[in-house]
């Protein structure tokens, strides 16, 4: 079930240890995993890269969301696959860029859903796919704050 934007987040944890290499342990309460570069960026390609994981949790929220929200209305949708492309495009996409030199992320989702749906339906379903809290939270403004621990 999608988490609501209101819900607290767990605690993550992300620790490197090789200043070679760029192999990184995440880790969440009792679930961890591997991120990584490929290798020819100079990763040793042992986990997804930061912006795969980004793509997961947009991915992964989505189908949640859908398969919530069909549930909710009974509507037979069997399975959702969500196909993820991520790309960076020039600014002349973005009309009110002040440094023409910025790149803008485009996330473009492939909706697969199976089970006898209606078009009716599938339209709708495609609606709350942008109402995924992840998709949320991508798309709104955001805070950072970055600290030094002792």
């Amino acid at each position: 079930m999608a988490a609501s934007p209101t819900a607290t987040i767990t605690e993550v944890k992300v620790r490197l240890d090789n200043p070679n290499g760029y192999t990184t342990t995440v880790q969440s309460g009792p679930h961890q995993l591997l991120a990584d570069e490929p290798e020819d960026d100079g990763g040793k390609n042992l986990g997804m890269a930061p912006y795969q994981l980004v793509g997961s949790a947009l991915g992964s929220c989505t189908a949640m969301t859908l398969h919530m929200y069909a549930r909710r209305k009974q509507w037979p949708l069997e399975s959702v696959t969500v196909r993820l492309e991520h790309q960076k495009k020039h600014v002349e996409d973005c009309k009110d860029c002040d440094n023409p030199t910025a790149r803008l992320d485009h996330f473009d989702l492939y909706l697969h859903l199976e089970g006898p749906l209606s078009e009716e339906q599938k339209a709708r379903l495609k609606e709350i796919a942008y109402k995924c809290p992840v998709h949320k939270t991508l798309t709104n403004k955001n805070f950072i704050n970055v600290q030094i621990e002792e």
